[in-house]
């Protein structure tokens, strides 16, 4: 018998007893077979697409913390691996949480990983983050120092960032790089964003088809620029590597936030005269959309 009741819809953590800072336990014996074969499938078919397209050091990650290994993971056994690495744990959560509980999280270097997986009839494509999006595309790079390093400091960044008013503009940072980023590599451009890793269409999308702009990546530039949520990302950044990501988190953002606060926003799909252009989208695809 398990503690949770498989009956109460695609979410069955929504109505988990949860703690003050909004963690639950992942009750990890309460997964169907159905649900570990569901978390097979999804893994199977991304590592074949993310061959040659995911970043080496995603592919490297997914390795030292054993993935591959069969199943729904069990946060606390993945924890116990991705600790000793980078002092990282991954806590379950029902659903987002609120951001000042998601960036005391970060700031302390736990990652909030949704405990439910997608259902069948959601394979291809799930608005809400669930186990597959945050642990097969999250977790993994929280394993490679810099990278963690980068995390911990996005978390008390947006801590700052609440008290200053300026959410808006750090949550594009996160959305360009940590959900959709790509990034250089001696091979060509590579895959790093948990939100394409963890979705075999945009993969190929993001990498492949000529509709979207393909800019190098720049600060004020990302912070300043929209984005869509409910498709294909119409521009995505790319950077030169984490060590260059770490470093640019630690600018002095009172003074960037203060000429943002003064700055026009930018369309998801604008190219504008100061970009490096990678490559400049046709917007086919949003077109027919």
């Amino acid at each position: 018998m398990t503690t949770l009741d498989q009956s109460t819809g695609k979410n069955r953590y929504l109505v988990a007893p949860r703690r003050a800072d909004f963690t639950l336990d992942q009750d990890w014996t309460s997964y169907s077979a159905a649900e570990h074969d569901r978390w097979d499938r999804l893994f199977a078919r991304a590592q074949t697409v993310l061959r040659g397209r995911a970043c080496h050091e995603f592919l490297s990650a997914l390795q030292k913390l054993q993935l591959s290994e069969g199943g729904i993971p069990d946060m606390a056994k993945l924890s116990a691996r991705l600790m000793p690495l980078t002092g990282w744990q991954v806590v379950p959560v029902a659903e987002l949480v609120p951001d000042e509980v998601f960036f005391d999280h970060l700031a302390n270097r736990r990652f909030p990983a949704g405990a439910f997986i997608r259902p069948e009839s959601e394979m291809d494509y799930l608005q809400e983050p669930d186990i597959f999006h945050d642990v097969f595309g999250h977790v993994p790079l929280l394993a490679n120092p810099v990278y963690a390093d980068f995390m911990e400091a996005y978390g008390k960044g947006g801590q700052r960032a609440m008290a200053l008013g300026q959410l808006k503009n750090l949550a594009r940072l996160y959305w360009y790089t940590i959900e959709f980023g790509l990034m250089k590599s001696a091979d060509g451009l590579r895959i790093f964003g948990a939100g394409i890793l963890s979705s075999a269409t945009e993969s190929v999308f993001a990498l492949e088809d000529p509709s979207p702009n393909r800019i190098a990546f720049d600060l004020e530039r990302v912070m300043r620029t929209d984005y869509i949520i409910d498709d294909f990302q119409q521009t995505y950044f790319v950077i030169e590597s984490f060590e260059t990501l770490l470093e640019e988190s630690y600018r002095d953002f009172g003074a960037l936030y203060a000429r943002l606060a003064k700055a026009q926003d930018i369309a998801a799909d604008a190219v504008i005269p100061e970009d490096h252009v990678i490559g400049r989208g046709t917007l086919e695809y949003f077109r027919k959309t």
